[in-house]
């Protein structure tokens, strides 16, 4: 018996993923496959019903079941479709029993009034165990395992539905994260990964509020035999004292960090509900420099938020340079109903859309600079499938020959394609 899974958004949903395969392999279900959605944006949740179309017209028999963000958020919509057998919520969907549940209810027939299964996401506290079993999901090779290590968000950007799919804030215990590192470790992973929704306000639900950095700090105290620890999207304004240290003292803790930055202007800032202004930002960059001359960032950007200006746009363009970024994620912003920022007065879409291809380039100018600031500089990659290799700051490098994923190697980097380095 087959299940396919099919992925949309960000890493933690493939990771959730992998988990729910195996969960509704385990069940029994035949000749079924799971979408499992994302709703960060309204393209995203189209794009998932526009295949979960596609996938009942190429084969009517199969059964089709809806899980992930957009599914918690927008259960009737998709309860409504007649191609969906089920709708599972984001907790629901990483339960044994209620996959059984859905094969048992597939199997004698439910009505359409019973076709979902999604509880109140903001009333769980506890933490899913399949956050540390699915860590070892990899897409490219026996090179790097991502752990999540916290889930859902207790923030409430005005722009954002996520904490509505995901939850509040959970935490794993740091010596539940400390064994499972070590673990994968000892399987040859020779870089891990510590991801989460909001991953700097992990800790705060455990006993004694331990914070990302005292993470950071046991986890490379405690396995030192683990070459490199790296961390995913962070919030640099609840980035901790020891956290940032740990940036210049621990050379295993790789100098890239990927910044959730949204705008460069105060006032949308403050309208977005975000927690920095831009001066923040811009002096936690450059601190960071300070105590790690090869730190690489990367940040998301929203094109458009509702109300800005022209002047306020070109603020965000201007905080590329002033932050250093090398690594853009740029989001034309999308409306999302329930929530604050759809209530205020829009920008209108052709406008979006062509400050986000602004933006883009911008980020692409910036990416140029920063593979030409690597040319003659050595550097010690994790080799990748396919020829390619990775820099401790997260730049992909073309090989000169090839090497077995997980292996590492001084190189030199002789040159550039425009999006890799090409190493001598």
């Amino acid at each position: 018996m087959t299940v396919d899974v099919v992925t949309f958004g960000c890493r933690l949903n493939a990771l959730d993923s992998a988990t729910v395969k195996a969960l509704a392999a385990g069940a029994g279900l035949e000749r079924a496959v799971v979408v499992n959605t994302c709703a960060v944006t309204a393209e995203a949740v189209s794009q998932a019903r526009q295949t979960i179309r596609r996938l009942k017209r190429e084969d009517p028999a199969r059964r089709i079941l809806v899980t992930g963000c957009a599914a918690q958020t927008e259960t009737a919509g998709f309860a409504a479709m007649a191609e969906v057998d089920r709708v599972l919520g984001n907790e629901e969907k990483l339960s044994p029993a209620h996959w059984a549940a859905t094969r048992a209810a597939l199997d004698f027939g439910i009505g359409a009034e019973a076709k979902a299964l999604v509880g109140d996401i903001m009333s769980v506290r506890e933490t899913a165990p399949h956050l540390l079993d699915a860590a070892a999901e990899t897409v490219d090779g026996h090179t790097r395992a991502f752990v999540q290590v916290q889930t859902g968000c207790d923030h409430r950007c005005t722009f954002c539905i996520i904490p509505y799919g995901r939850g509040n804030s959970r935490s794993v215990p740091m010596g539940a994260v400390v064994e499972r590192v070590r673990g994968l470790v000892e399987q040859g992973f020779a870089e891990v990964v510590l991801t989460g929704v909001d991953l700097t306000s992990y800790g705060a639900d455990l006993p004694g509020a331990p914070r990302l950095g005292a993470l950071v700090r046991a986890l490379l105290r405690h396995i030192p035999d683990l070459p490199r620890l790296r961390l995913s999207s962070i919030d640099s304004i609840e980035a901790d004292d020891d956290l940032i240290r740990a940036f210049a003292e621990e050379a295993r803790l790789m100098p890239h960090l990927h910044l959730s930055l949204q705008a460069g202007d105060d006032l949308i800032l403050k309208r977005m509900k975000r927690r920095h202004l831009r001066a923040d930002a811009i002096r936690f960059c450059r601190e960071m420099r300070l105590l790690r001359p090869d730190m690489v960032f990367g940040a998301d950007l929203i094109a458009g938020f509702p109300t800005e200006t022209e002047t306020q746009f070109r603020a965000s363009l201007d905080l590329v340079d002033a932050c250093g970024l090398t690594h853009l994620h740029v989001f034309p912003y999308s409306a999302r109903a329930g929530t604050p920022a759809a209530r205020m007065p829009q920008v209108p879409g052709d406008i979006v859309r062509e400050r986000a291809a602004r933006l883009r380039a911008k980020g692409a100018d910036a990416l140029q600079r920063h593979l030409a600031g690597e040319i003659g500089a050595t550097r010690d990659v994790l080799a990748e499938r396919g020829g390619l290799a990775r820099t401790p700051g997260f730049t992909q490098v073309r090989l000169a020959r090839p090497l077995a994923p997980g292996t590492r190697a001084m190189v030199r980097i002789a040159g550039h394609d425009g999006t890799r380095l090409l190493a001598a």
